[in-house]
């Protein structure tokens, strides 16, 4: 690879040709500031921050998205520079409501950081409102155009990375912003929740709809029984809301956390991780035997199963009948353990703290009331959930550490690695392989399926049976898989599809930034949790097997079928827009 060496504020560096001039100031430490740019998406050059002058160019260049030259003369700090970025950083600020104290960005936004790092202390133009109205519409996020500034990375993250399109820019010139296609909300169009755009709005002007105030107006009626489960991901990532690094695990802390809160029983859902392994494995089973629609796809991901819903709905047959753990415990919340705790389920208030928007979306499904009751009452996501021990002063670091309540606390290894791509797979094969077989894996780590790649494959024999697997996150790599599955070129048998970039670690509830680097670490704190568990495979859990002895039955059996599946739907979005 050839090199050219450069100088920036006077320091040299050498660097590979292709270097942006943003990428080789990082490698001197030195800080340009910028609010469009994000190290998942390609350059655009919009907010036009990251200016730098370089001798014999008459013309500032954005340093996001310029080439480094060899013998190049850079300077980040020259009067030019300094001027002309607080000229465009104030041109945005009269185009934002000053409102900062009432955000849900206050003190972790970017354009804040950047007001501050320049030096703001006046703005010399009028404010102007920008178009848009406030989108309440969705049941996960929520809109506020006031707020944009136009960096593009939401239209760039819900095109590129999710190939949705659910959100565009509109108008022209001074009046433009971003906007669903024909102005409705974002719940009457293709919009899959994921989320995505959150983690990359570098301000206010998309956040998840809050579920804090449902939550506490629960815990502070003596009437109810209030209960919550946590996701696997989540205990790789919270964390870092209480400035800790990235990938720390903090599963225990959290726990005292939520009981601090005055949850009256913490569980687990990693739990019924372990219990959608039973049913979807055994599915998985059914089908390869009996000839069944193949390949079996995944429906643990609610971002997913919109996806599918609204982009391929002719290959719904193909989607697991199985609930998403979140559901599936909150069926048997209002069953299994009111009916052993004596509660009615009337008076059970069920909370999930989950890293995922969509999750709010699907909890809201008419169709997920298998239990008599609306099975999940409230979704909190990560960052709420911190948001909420902040209230009463919970430091998580300094929390000592409990364990979850049983029996839905009871969890395996297998579980926890839901929160990875190929998480899924890897917990499914596990229990596949051993329950066909009746042998044990020689190596239960299976790396086939595992790391960040938008696509991996895997092949496992089952006594002679070659079973064909393929893994995706983000959407779309997904798009990419599905194509070919309802093209006939692939022949999987089990294909398992999150909607976020590294799966439930990336999804769009958790804390911001998220990055590649962030991703990795919180990936690594999972696969560790994997291995510190006792218990590693799903079909050795002994809850579980204990649940489908006093209750279930036998996985899917009758009273498993009533609870904890389901169907999904053809969304109609572009066939009403067609007709």
């Amino acid at each position: 690879m050839e090199n050219i060496t450069l100088t920036i504020d006077s320091k040299t560096v050498t660097v590979a040709k292709g270097t942006t001039i943003l990428e080789a100031a990082e490698k001197l430490n030195i800080k340009i500031p910028r609010l469009c740019y994000h190290p998942d998406l390609p350059p655009v050059s919009a907010c036009r921050l990251c200016v730098v002058e370089i001798e014999g160019d008459r013309l500032l260049r954005t340093a996001c998205s310029w080439k480094c030259q060899d013998g190049m003369v850079v300077s980040t700090r020259s009067q030019f520079v300094r001027e002309s970025r607080k000229m465009a950083l104030e041109l945005l600020l009269s185009r934002h409501p000053m409102k900062c104290t009432e955000c849900v960005r206050n003190n972790f936004c970017e354009l804040q950081d950047v007001a501050e790092q320049l030096g703001i202390r006046e703005i010399r133009f009028d404010y102007k409102e920008r178009k848009g109205e406030l989108d309440l519409s969705s049941e996960a996020i929520v809109r506020d155009p006031s707020k944009c500034i136009l960096c593009r990375r939401c239209i760039q993250t819900c095109e590129l990375v999710q190939s949705v399109s659910a959100i565009g820019l509109e108008g022209r010139g001074y009046d433009v912003w971003v906007d669903t296609p024909f102005g409705k909300g974002i719940n009457d169009v293709a919009c899959v929740s994921c989320g995505q755009c959150i983690d990359r709005c570098p301000v206010g002007a998309l956040y998840e709809k809050d579920h804090t105030a449902s939550v506490w107006k629960a815990l502070d009626d003596p009437t109810k029984h209030v209960i919550v489960q946590t996701a696997p991901a989540v205990r790789a990532s919270i964390g870092e809301m209480f400035g800790m690094p990235a990938g720390s695990l903090v599963t225990n802390q959290f726990v005292t956390g939520l009981r601090m809160l005055g949850f009256d029983k913490v569980f687990d859902t990693d739990f019924t991780a372990d219990l959608t392994i039973m049913e979807e494995g055994t599915e998985l089973l059914g089908r390869i035997k009996n000839g069944g629609t193949l390949p079996l796809l995944t429906s643990c991901s609610p971002g997913w199963i919109n996806f599918i819903e609204h982009f391929f709905p002719d290959l719904l047959p193909h989607v697991s009948s199985c609930k998403s753990p979140q559901q599936m415990f909150g069926a048997l919340a209002k069953t299994y353990y009111a009916e052993k705790n004596g509660i009615d389920p009337k008076d059970i208030y069920s909370v999930s703290i989950m890293p995922c928007t969509a999750k709010k979306y699907e909890a809201s499904r008419p169709e997920m009331t298998d239990s008599g009751f609306r099975d999940v009452d409230a979704v909190l996501t990560t960052r709420e959930a911190a948001v909420m021990m902040k209230q009463v002063g919970i430091n998580l670091p300094e929390l000592h550490e409990e364990e979850y309540d049983e029996p839905l606390g009871i969890s395996t290894g297998a579980a926890v690695i839901f929160g990875n791509t190929g998480g899924v797979m890897e917990a499914a094969l596990r229990t596949v392989y051993e329950l066909v077989t009746k042998k044990p894996l020689e190596n239960i780590e299976i790396n086939a399926v595992r790391g960040l790649d938008g696509i991996k494959e895997a092949e496992i024999d089952l006594d002679g049976t070659k079973v064909k697997a393929a893994v995706a996150n983000g959407l779309a790599n997904a798009r990419k898989l599905l194509e070919k599955i309802a093209s006939g070129e692939a022949d999987y048998h089990f294909v398992e599809i999150m909607a976020c970039p590294g799966g439930c670690i990336g999804g769009g509830g958790q804390p911001i930034p998220t990055s590649e680097e962030i991703r990795k670490k919180r990936v690594e704190a999972i696969y560790k949790q994997d291995r510190k568990m006792e218990i590693r495979k799903s079909h050795e859990n002994p809850a579980i097997l204990k649940l489908y002895e006093e209750f279930l039955g036998e996985p899917n059996g009758h009273k498993a079928h009533e609870l904890l599946h389901t169907h999904y739907v053809r969304k109609s979005v572009y066939e009403k827009a067609e007709a």
